[in-house]
């Protein structure tokens, strides 16, 4: 049984900040080049996308409870 609930709206926040942090990173030590307005993009992109998850999550949750409710509300006959 899972601990807590599954977010994943946090997980695609994670992944895009992480790499963005990885970009800088690799620019640090000179890996590669990468200009410093990447970032915004990365990160405002990966929010977005993280929002919008995170909406249709709440949405399909909140109907799942509510078909949920239904179903024991329901007397049989």
């Amino acid at each position: 049984m899972l601990r807590h609930e599954f977010q994943p709206g946090r997980l695609i926040t994670g992944l895009f900040l992480t790499l963005a942090a990885v970009l800088y990173a690799g620019d640090a030590g000179g890996a590669w080049e990468t200009p410093w307005f990447v970032v915004i993009p990365v990160a405002t992109g990966g929010l977005c996308l993280a929002g919008s998850v995170s909406a249709v999550t709440g949405l399909i949750r909140r109907h799942k409870r509510s078909d949920a409710r239904e179903t024991r509300t329901k007397s049989p006959t």
